[in-house]
């Protein structure tokens, strides 16, 4: 497939991810707007219309037992709203939900800031949306390199290596 070119011979740029940022809950420490904006756009590698969601444990509880079946509340939650699959032209549409109470809680026990911690759920959820998984090996091992690709952007540590 050939790339569509200026006329000064360089590549256009890719359309950018529009990405909303809705906070619910009060959430102490979070990481800034600009920064969570910018891990999603980077995760969604280009057209995208994505809703980041930070809510509290009861909103986070509510929403994994509606969708999910499962009656606790979880770090994130990927709500695919592609139509057919990816949307015309290759756009992702959905919502990434946070559930900031758990975000803190998984940052304590892991021993890491809250901020990477951030960092890794967005491009997780956003990864998501583009129709990466993780259950199964061989897909758990790609989805878990382009996490680790994106962060790298972003200064942050491989979130799947021990230390």
């Amino acid at each position: 497939m050939r790339t569509k070119r200026t006329p000064q011979n360089r590549p256009l740029p890719r359309p950018a991810a529009r990405v909303e940022l809705q906070l619910a809950c009060g959430a102490r420490g979070m990481p800034a707007a600009r920064r969570l904006r910018a891990l999603a756009r980077a995760a969604a590698g280009g057209r995208a219309e994505i809703t980041l969601r930070i809510v509290g444990a009861a909103e986070g509880r509510r929403l994994n037992r509606a969708f999910r079946g499962r009656d606790y509340a979880t770090n994130v939650l990927a709500f695919d709203y592609s139509v057919p699959r990816r949307g015309a032209g290759g756009a992702i549409r959905g919502d990434v939900v946070l559930c900031h109470p758990v975000l803190v809680r998984e940052a304590r026990v892991q021993r890491k800031t809250l901020a990477d911690h951030y960092a890794h759920v967005v491009v997780h959820g956003v990864l998501h949306l583009r129709g990466l998984d993780h259950r199964r090996a061989p897909q758990a091992t790609r989805m878990e390199r382009r996490e680790a690709r994106i962060l790298r952007r972003f200064g942050v540590a491989d979130p799947y290596l021990v230390p």
